[in-house]
């Protein structure tokens, strides 16, 4: 999206912790596409900057900005914490394997035999990658 719009453009979402990662990120992009000639418009928040933006806005960028980043950082925290909780009384045990153990010892064997991981990845409906995590570990 960054790379497309064009000056008159409005870029609507929803919220600003979905248009960044941090409050630096944001201050970026919202300050590339104004300059650009772009408005940007955040729903939640009700804030649209234009570029020729007051200190209040800048500063109810920042400040709402600063909020939708902490936020986040709560969420993932009391993600972690509850994935952590479940773990412990053994109701999370992360992703189920893609191969059985019979197809990991015959990736195993084939691999070692000299096929090809490409090939072994297509044969097996796996990536490549995942591929090679079965070749790294040994359980």
């Amino acid at each position: 999206m960054l790379g497309f719009v064009r000056g008159g453009d409005t870029v609507i979402v929803h919220s600003m912790d979905r248009l960044a990662r941090n409050l630096e990120d944001l201050r970026r992009i919202v300050r590339e596409l104004t300059a650009k000639g772009v408005r940007v418009q955040f729903l939640t928040e009700q804030l649209t900057f234009t570029g020729d933006d007051t200190a209040m806005a800048t500063l109810l960028l920042s400040v709402m900005g600063a909020f939708a980043e902490f936020e986040r950082a709560l969420i993932r925290e009391r993600q972690r914490e509850g994935i952590e909780l479940a773990k412990k009384r053994g109701a999370y045990c992360g992703r189920r394997r893609s191969l059985s153990e019979e197809q990991i010892t015959e990736l195993r064997q084939r691999a070692g035999d000299g096929a090809a991981k490409a090939t072994l990845a297509r044969e097996f409906a796996i990536s490549r990658e995942t591929v090679y995590q079965y070749l790294r570990t040994t359980r």
